[in-house]
């Protein structure tokens, strides 16, 4: 099962401010320890929205409207991808994730599965993506 450790964003990365060392270092450490333990697939920080853009769909139509998203609540500031046995495993390991902002500052992440293709269903388009996950050397 794969899961997505979300961090959530704030004043401080939408400002682009980078995490002082210590925080770096934590975060290095657990990274290291998950891919000791072989279950990190992936992992980084995002830039602020003020770098980014988004796609709005509305009518049959798509409209790019460029960052920064002041009217968002919710931003994403980075992202940990682990592959794991199960969402208890998942948690223990979001457990020990490193305080985004640092042990005396609020924050929040957010874990969430990962759809798989086999909980989609079988289809000719499933097949496809399967063919693509094949090419990449996934499982």
């Amino acid at each position: 099962m794969r899961f997505m450790i979300i961090v959530r964003g704030n004043a401080d990365t939408e400002a682009g401010k980078l995490p002082e060392e210590a925080l770096l270092a934590a975060m290095t450490s657990y990274h290291e320890e998950l891919a000791r333990a072989g279950v990190l697939l992936d992992a980084n920080g995002l830039q602020p929205t003020s770098k980014g853009f988004r796609i709005q769909y509305r009518g049959g139509r798509r409209r790019v409207i460029d960052g920064p998203f002041t009217e968002s609540k919710e931003l994403v500031a980075g992202y940990t991808l682990i592959e794991v046995r199960s969402r208890e495993e998942a948690m223990e390991w979001a457990r020990r994730f490193p305080a985004p902002f640092g042990e005396q500052a609020d924050g929040e992440i957010e874990v969430r599965a990962l759809y798989e293709l086999d909980d989609l269903g079988p289809s000719e388009s499933i097949e496809r993506f399967r063919q693509l996950e094949t090419g990449r050397g996934a499982r």
